[in-house]
């Protein structure tokens, strides 16, 4: 019986839906699909710090008396030398004249006393005044100049004291705010007037754990220099938080001489260059170190790593254009992508965009791109060791 075209016409409208639905749940699911990228990298261990001034000094007056003057505005950058504070000197002036009226008054007693001895010199030889006498002036002679010499040390610790007066600046760097005001009193070695941190170069502190600090020793010793002495010059990169200035570099330059028996950590210090006085002293940053010597890595982007129970896998394209997992052993981060220490040779091509639409044995239908060199990395993390292992 042959069908009317109306009849068909209808047949067709009513199936045309779900066939077009069966045939578009039946295609080949598409992914993005690309080689690993395969390069030489160096590890980067990732600890927590924080900066310290390099030199650190708290401004005291080495004589007591009124504050008079203050020579500095809060906050500003100073440097060694330069003028901060001047303590009434009119009570050292006073003393100075005192010294030097003493000093005079010696030095007269002394050229006298040598007159005296040179007269009964002469008068012992010529045989007419005993020798008694002659060394009872040469006794007379030998305290004056005695007194002078106190004299004259009196003199210049007066000096000192009233040169102490002017307080200046130890060290360069910026200066806190004045911690007292014009008029108050200062004792002596006892009074902090300000302190002066210096900013550049500046210091980064963290703790090692033992395990890396023993690979830090052998790369320092490989390149022939101590951890401890010099810190064996090794290159790091410190960040802070989500600042937006680029990452800061610098070197390690020192560790302490022993590990702490309670933590089992070694506090190491790096040194960095800041010109610009960006890094202040009690920020917490993150330091990267070199944690390897260089190798060649193979790395994936951290969405083409999916899971399979306990397992990281990897979606490897077969040659028939389905898909099979592949387990692999995970690493850090570098050039904003994942280190694969095993698993992969870097010859496959995996998956990396589409996972969630895939399974093993399923056959894809792959739009294969290059992947980039580098990549901004937006998930920075802190790698613990048993992600280095």
């Amino acid at each position: 019986m042959t069908k009317s075209p109306v009849l068909a016409a209808i047949l067709v409208l009513v199936s045309g839906p779900a066939t077009q639905a069966a045939f578009a749940q039946n295609a080949p699911p598409t992914v993005t699909a690309a080689k690993p990228l395969v390069r030489e990298v160096v590890d980067n261990d990732e600890f927590i710090g924080r900066f310290q001034a390099v030199d650190e000094v708290a401004v005291r007056a080495r004589v007591g008396g009124y504050l008079e003057e203050v020579h500095f505005r809060d906050g500003t950058i100073v440097k060694a030398g330069d003028l901060l504070f001047v303590i009434d000197q009119r009570p050292f002036r006073t003393a100075l004249n005192s010294a030097t009226a003493a000093l005079e008054v010696a030095k007269s007693t002394l050229t006298f006393a040598e007159s005296r001895f040179h007269r009964a010199e002469s008068l012992v030889t010529s045989g007419s005044q005993a020798v008694e006498t002659l060394d009872d002036r040469r006794r007379e002679l030998e305290s004056a100049r005695a007194n002078v010499r106190g004299a004259e040390a009196s003199v210049e610790r007066a000096q000192l004291d009233l040169d102490y007066t002017s307080i200046t600046a130890p060290i360069s760097g910026r200066i806190d705010r004045r911690l007292i005001s014009p008029g108050s009193l200062v004792e002596a070695d006892q009074t902090v007037l300000t302190t002066i941190v210096s900013l550049d170069p500046i210091d980064f502190y963290f703790d090692v754990d033992e395990r890396r600090l023993l690979s830090y020793a052998d790369t320092a010793r490989a390149a022939g220099t101590d951890l401890q002495e010099g810190g064996s010059g090794l290159p790091i990169t410190v960040t802070i938080g989500n600042f937006q200035h680029s990452s800061f570099k610098g070197k390690l330059d020192f560790a302490e001489n022993r590990v702490d028996d309670q933590t089992g950590t070694m506090r190491v210090r790096a040194r960095l260059p800041n010109p610009q006085y960006v890094l202040q002293p009690g920020l917490f940053g993150r330091i990267q170190v070199a944690g390897s010597q260089p190798y060649r890595a193979v790395l994936v982007p951290d969405e083409a790593i999916g899971s399979d129970q306990n397992e990281r896998v990897v979606y490897v394209l077969q040659p028939d254009g389905s898909v099979s997992t592949k387990p692999v052993r995970t690493g850090p981060r570098i050039y904003g992508y994942r280190v694969i220490r095993d698993g992969l040779s870097g010859d496959e091509t995996i998956v990396v965009n589409g996972l969630m639409r895939i399974r093993p044995g399923v056959k894809v239908t792959a739009e294969t791109i290059v992947l980039p060199p580098e990549r901004q990395d937006t998930a920075p993390e802190t790698v613990s060791a048993e992600a280095l292992q």
